[in-house]
């Protein structure tokens, strides 16, 4: 091992550096090429932004791509200057909110419980994309690699010398390497490449602000800001707590920094911290081995990207995939206690992964219920009658 007390490099870091990559990487090159960005700017600035937070916050505070934005420009392959443009806007719209303090009212009144609901609704979300998308990929062949995975992390998570992530992606890599990799693939692919500079105009801003800006920030700030400073709460405890604030200020820097150098919108997000610690990561040091990959990708192996990135199995990225939405979801545990909250939360959770908008519909219905005085006993009551009954056999 070696590094700073907040920067460090060992084996546990390393496989925390692979928690987060079931989301990001078939996110980023969806959107390349829906939007027709270009691979190595988007690669090598989503790179530098992990680097940066991982030197800010000195822990594993990943940066994902934006998911509501990801959709609508996978979906309606919207063209990349508008992209951008929305990631300037959106930038923007953070900075005035973190700013004027709304971040700060936001937190004090969103009960903690409706925090939970918003991650157990993107654990299930997660978990559904995992066990719908990912895992039946490569049919019969996906389901006994994604069999496989399931094992080797099973049996290896709580390791702290044989960590688990570690092994599945180095079995992901031998099987590219022996069904699908070709030497042509790298050698076709090398080349250097940097960044390309772009200034979106003032009606590309304002087509992004209204196209993919305005259908994010309520997602925005459930997971990326609320629900990632309750989860770094949670993972750090004798850490001094991360303020609204300064997430929101990074997230801003973010936006207003990488769509400049054709970078896509990017966030913090409360499910990727869940994944670098799940799988080892507990300094800033998992971050930063994880954006030097995309760097290196990006500068050496440009627009080949892609042709690499499709040798790997997407069955075995389904499965870290799906312990990180594990992992999110039985966050939810220390609201069992009190049954009006644990019912909150899963009500909450519930319209967050189910309807259109759902994380805003969420927060509203949630909060409103939580400071109500609907005592919701009915459903509190569901069950007592049965584990009565066992503790009195």
């Amino acid at each position: 091992m070696f590094g700073f007390s907040f920067l460090r490099f060992n084996r546990r870091e390393f496989a925390g550096a692979f928690g987060d990559i079931g989301t990001d990487l078939p996110l980023l090159v969806a959107m390349i090429l829906a939007a027709g960005l270009d691979t190595p700017s988007v690669f090598i600035v989503f790179g530098s932004m992990q680097i940066l937070t991982g030197l800010i916050y000195k822990m594993p505070m990943p940066v994902q791509p934006l998911k509501a934005m990801a959709t609508l420009v996978i979906t309606g392959k919207i063209a990349g200057p508008i992209v951008l443009g929305a990631g300037i806007a959106i930038g923007t719209i953070m900075f005035f909110l973190s700013l004027f303090g709304f971040l700060d009212r936001l937190t004090k009144s969103i009960p903690k419980a409706v925090v939970r609901g918003l991650q157990f609704g993107l654990g299930v979300s997660l978990c559904v994309l995992a066990c719908k998308e990912y895992i039946p990929a490569e049919q019969t062949k996906g389901y006994i690699l994604a069999a496989i995975s399931f094992f080797i992390i099973i049996l290896l998570l709580d390791n702290k010398k044989y960590p688990a992530s570690l092994f599945v992606i180095l079995l992901g890599i031998v099987y590219a390497l022996t069904f699908h990799f070709h030497l042509t693939i790298i050698q076709s692919s090398i080349e250097v490449h940097i960044p390309i500079f772009f200034l979106p105009d003032a009606d590309m801003i304002l087509k992004g602000f209204v196209l993919l800006a305005i259908p994010q920030i309520p997602l925005s700030l459930g997971n990326s800001i609320l629900a990632t400073k309750q989860v770094s709460d949670d993972l750090f405890p004798d850490r001094k707590p991360i303020s609204v604030k300064k997430i929101g200020f990074t997230y801003s820097l973010m936006n207003l920094i990488s769509p400049l150098f054709s970078g896509i919108p990017c966030c913090h997000g409360a499910g990727g911290m869940v994944g670098h610690y799940t799988f080892g990561g507990r300094t800033g040091g998992s971050v930063v081995i994880y954006g030097s990959l995309y760097i290196i990708l990006g500068l050496f192996f440009g627009n080949g990207i892609q042709n690499i990135i499709k040798t790997f199995p997407l069955p075995m990225l389904g499965m870290i995939l799906f312990f990180e939405a594990l992992s999110l979801i039985t966050l939810l545990k220390d609201t069992i206690p009190n049954k009006r909250e644990f019912i909150i939360a899963i009500l909450t959770g519930m319209i967050a992964f189910g309807l259109p908008y759902g994380f805003l519909i969420a927060m509203v219905v949630g909060t409103g219920v939580y400071y109500s005085p609907i005592t919701l006993s009915t459903l509190s009551k569901l069950g007592d009658r049965i584990i009565k009954e066992q503790k009195d056999y």
